[in-house]
């Protein structure tokens, strides 16, 4: 593709774009779950005693029967075709990072000779999807199909289209999870279970603890033209070559800047649907690098969170391509520029209304905080390795530790004064204050000397970017998940980790309580200890440090970078009894996923290898064979026209150029063959462990080393001739 060519599809895209997005004439208060069943459509839908008895399943206190099922499923029916819908179908995670649906049509005979729509409980309840062609780790063998996709009534259906969607849980006809719903749904259920009793040695109201989730989507918008230019970005969502553009980030100024015409109008468009849709879009903006940038919605209960961000991720890439723009998750799609990540906001409430990881006015709240601050801190402790293995992957391994995220290694940020008062606490003085003195607050003023500007509200932790799990007030984030993962996977492992940091809690203080130890003495007791047990996860200083890589092995973290190896966190002695405490994964289902992720990994940076090694010999060497025959031409030509001494001169420079492009290619054409033979050789191992790990120490390092020559070759070759669109043309939206 030329230089002309690839300007003129950049012009084209423009001429049919922006697209006209057609606005509601209602505010979104109105619109919000125009196309979800929520409780607002079931009181209206349901018969009154079926409406209870749904809310009182959706509230996780009955279980659905099929009688309910079947009026439950009619009025759906009704609510669905009143909206245009002809066909359902059962919504669910697989472990291939997307989602899955097969739609099935509202008919059955009448028996008459004709047909009707038909809806039934047992439509709604259950499907058999064929669990055979989905990753299972070897749960399933190729001859062994049968699978149940299952409704989750705590996530509510909603209508795309003519499909009504339902959401659903994935498991083989073994009983095993093959999917990410219902596990996370185990892991919250024993995270209530555990944080509720904590709770009530508080607060003995509680009845229930809700885990929330806000979570921050990070995004890349390109041409969808030079996209289709670039083999490797359709193939692999990311640029296996190019050169830095003279001009990226480094001024700063994409970052919160004025948001792009065509951009503004792909975002307003996509906020729109996915408010009908019953997401609770809140905050867009710039992101640092050009053409990125971030969408987040007000937090959730964690379940519908997770299924809420997968819908959004489907959107971004439908609407996108509306707007003549092709949506980018890959977590790092361009070398140079900031990658996109997915910070997951983590917090719990109860039922009446506390955050549990927030202060409070008063010393029992304080010490109901510190409590729950401390067992988090306990829990990341001691799973520190899993935790990064839930967010490990080909794909994030690019952007972790990249001076623009966390490091790969997992450490909390708690601030000045929550560092202060675990300080205290550790030196046995009590710094939750006596008759209300000293209790902590979340805020405090600061004063500014400027006319009519107010007194500001300061948080009295700051912000540090290079902690990948950082306390901010009320809510902890979990900053190093990545921006194409689904979030299910990260809070599976944090909330089955903390389930279990709780257990473990309220059984010691329960022990000290039975040895007759006053109840706040007992947790005070209990605190105190795992204060002192947890204090090598706590780091507030530069992540990106190398001194703080030496420090973290000292302090026992888990330092391991290879993915492959990080994975192997999920069969440690300590992982595996903690999820068959919490009941979250059995030993065979942590052994079948990680076969999912060796095996995941591997593939993806086979196809990342052979779509190089494709670009390398059969678009980048020609071009620049061909640039290096015109410059050996006009050698010979220039060294025929002049005397010997002009013309050694004035082909000085050109004969420069032929030797580097002749080495550039040389170093390109020997290693693609032995990243070809890499490739061989490791697809022989039979082990999909031994073979991830061939791929990460053999493959990919050469991918990258051949990188340096081409891109190389890129500052050289006449732009004319160069194939690929460059990061100038494709990194800024015009």
């Amino acid at each position: 593709m030329s230089a002309t060519l690839r300007f003129n599809v950049v012009s084209e895209a423009f001429k049919k774009h922006p697209v006209e997005v057609p606005v509601p004439s209602e505010r979104p208060s109105e619109f919000y779950a125009k196309y979800v069943f929520n409780r607002e459509k079931m009181r209206k839908y349901l018969p009154a005693d079926v409406y209870r008895q749904m809310i009182d399943v959706m509230d996780g206190d009955a279980t659905l029967d099929l009688q309910t099922a079947d009026a439950v499923a009619e009025g759906m029916k009704r609510w669905a075709m009143s909206l245009g819908a002809t066909h359902i179908t059962h919504w669910f995670q697989p472990l291939t990072e997307g989602t899955a649906e097969k739609h099935d049509g509202f008919v059955e005979h009448d028996g008459k000779g004709g047909m009707m729509e038909e809806f039934t409980g047992k439509q709604l309840v259950q499907q058999e999807p064929d669990a055979s062609s989905f990753p299972s780790g070897g749960i399933r063998s190729t001859f062994e199909a049968r699978g149940y996709s299952a409704w989750d009534p705590a996530s509510p259906v909603f209508v795309i289209g003519d499909t009504l969607m339902i959401p659903t849980v994935f498991i083989a006809y073994t009983g095993e999870a093959l999917d990410y719903k219902a596990p996370l749904k185990k892991a919250l259920h024993a995270v209530n279970r555990a944080a509720t009793a904590v709770a009530q040695l508080f607060y003995p109201e509680v009845k229930k603890v809700i885990s929330n989730l806000g979570w921050e989507q990070e995004y890349f918008l390109v041409d969808e033209g030079l996209y289709a230019a670039r083999p490797d970005l359709l193939m692999t969502g990311r640029t296996l070559m190019g050169h830095d553009s003279a001009k990226n980030q480094q001024m700063d100024d994409h970052y919160f800047g004025s948001i792009p015409e065509r951009v503004a109008a792909f975002m307003k468009d996509l906020e729109i649907q996915a408010l009908e849709l019953g997401i609770p879009c809140k905050t867009r903006h710039n992101e640092v690098a050009p053409n990125q940038f971030e969408l987040a919605p007000i937090y959730e209960e964690t379940n519908l969170a997770v299924d809420h961000n997968m819908l959004i991720m489907m959107l971004m890439k439908k609407v996108a391509r509306k707007h003549g723009f092709r949506c980018l998750l890959h977590e790092k799609p361009f070398a140079g520029v900031n990658g996109s990540g997915k910070h997951n906001n983590w917090s719990l409430s109860t039922d009446t209304g506390v955050l549990l990881h927030s202060p409070g006015k008063t010393p029992l709240d304080n010490l109901r905080f510190i409590t729950f601050i401390v067992e988090t801190l306990m829990a990341v402790w001691k799973h520190n390795g899993l935790l990064k293995a839930s967010i490990v992957s080909a794909t994030n391994a690019h952007r972790l530790g990249a001076n623009e995220a966390p490091p790969a290694i997992i450490s909390s940020f708690l601030g000045k004064q929550l560092t202060e008062v675990l300080e205290h606490l550790e030196k046995e003085s009590l710094p939750l204050g006596e008759d209300g003195e000293g209790t902590l607050a979340t805020k405090h003023t600061m004063h500014l000397d400027i006319p009519q500007i107010p007194e500001l509200l300061v948080d009295n932790t700051d912000r540090n970017r290079t902690s990948p799990f950082a306390f901010t007030g009320n809510r902890f984030e979990f900053r190093a998940v990545g921006s194409e993962a689904n979030c299910a996977s990260a809070m599976i492992a944090l909330n089955a980790a903390v389930a279990e940091a709780l257990m473990d809690f309220r059984t010691r203080v329960d022990a000290l309580m039975a040895d007759g130890t006053e109840k706040m003495k007992a947790i005070l007791q209990v605190v105190r200890e795992d204060v002192r047990t947890c204090k090598p996860i706590h780091f507030d200083g530069n992540g990106y440090s190398n001194d703080w890589k030496i420090e973290a092995a000292q302090r026992g973290l888990d330092t391991e970078a290879s993915v492959p190896l990080v994975i192997d966190r999920y069969l440690d002695e300590q992982s595996v009894a903690m999820f068959a405490k919490t009941h979250v994964f059995t030993r065979t289902e942590l052994e079948a996923r990680n076969e999912i992720k060796w095996e995941t990994y591997t593939k993806k940076i086979q196809i990342e290898a052979r779509i190089f090694g494709d670009l390398c010999l059969n678009h980048i060497i020609p071009v620049a064979t061909r640039y290096q025959s015109a410059l050996i031409d006009n050698v010979h030509k220039t060294r025929q026209i002049f005397p010997a001494n002009v013309a050694e001169r004035l082909t000085a420079n050109n004969v420069s150029l032929i030797q580097q492009i002749a080495e550039h290619s040389s170093f390109i054409t020997e290693h693609v063959q032995k990243l070809i033979d890499h490739r061989r050789v490791a697809n022989r191992i039979e082990s999909e462990r031994e073979k991830a790990i061939a791929y990460h120490d053999t493959v990919a390092p050469l991918i990258e080393q051949i990188r340096r020559h081409v891109d190389k070759l890129e500052l050289i070759v006449d732009d004319e001739l160069w194939p690929l669109p460059k990061y100038r043309e494709i990194l800024f939206v015009r």
